[in-house]
């Protein structure tokens, strides 16, 4: 599934006195692992979330496989786009093995949500924290993991959703080295296989490793579009040219 912003602007921001986005394109082909750097508050961020329509526009558009996205075919788009949100996102009075499972409530009718998940899909999450790792701390509280445990569960809640595009908001920030590793492998992994992987990152040596491609926003522009690589560190040199 290919990912097309065409002239996105966001609502205007009175602190950073212009809109968040102004004016980015950018086409996502399927399979690619691309990394969104820039410096705080350049618009990474927003530009992830409005991938899976948590942030309005003003003008542009988004198309997910040549579907536009609108209200009416969000749900569709979602069904194929999972995100992993900043801090994981994680209920941590549940175990690890109940955090996935929410990945799954969005398919689950009102009805089915009082009978609770299905042995299928209980199976389904095992497996995945397993393939993770993580098989002897699924029915531990997510809030007693350590900080890379608790990323690979919000891995494994994305994946449950089996989408076609992963989205990740700064998944590795505040982690040690070796969780770090554990998160950017698994990602490795994924796009191995084929998935499509976008992540917002602000460590260049660690996107140059996995990212293949680099998308630079500043100001809310895109300065830069092309292999990840230490190179383009300076920001400014970008901007200048």
């Amino acid at each position: 599934m290919t990912i097309d912003c065409e002239n996105l602007e966001t609502g205007y921001n009175k602190a950073l006195k212009r809109p968040i986005l102004n004016g980015i394109s950018c086409t996502i082909e399927q399979g690619e692992f691309v990394a969104l750097l820039g410096l705080n508050g350049a618009g990474k961020s927003t530009l992830l979330r409005a991938m899976l329509g948590l942030v309005p526009y003003q003008k542009g558009e988004i198309r997910i496989n040549t579907l536009t996205m609108t209200p009416h075919t969000l749900p569709k788009i979602r069904r194929d786009v999972a995100m992993i949100f900043q801090g994981g996102g994680l209920i941590r009075q549940l175990s690890a093995l109940d955090n996935v499972l929410c990945g799954r409530l969005g398919e689950l009718s009102s009805w089915e949500t009082v009978w609770g998940f299905r042995e299928s899909d209980r199976a389904v999450a095992l497996n995945l924290l397993s393939s993770l790792g993580l098989a002897d701390l699924a029915y531990q509280k997510t809030g007693k993991l350590s900080g890379g445990q608790q990323q690979r569960v919000a891995i494994a809640r994305a994946l449950i959703q089996s989408p076609q595009i992963l989205l990740a908001d700064e998944p590795i920030t505040g982690l040690d080295i070796i969780a770090t590793r554990q998160v950017m492998d698994t990602f490795a992994k994924l796009h191995a296989q084929g998935m499509t992987i976008v992540t917002v990152l602000h460590d260049l040596a660690i996107a140059s490793a996995y990212a293949k491609r680099a998308i630079v926003l500043d100001a809310g522009c895109i300065v830069y579009d092309g292999p990840c690589h230490e190179g383009i560190l300076d920001f400014r040199f970008q901007i200048s040219n």
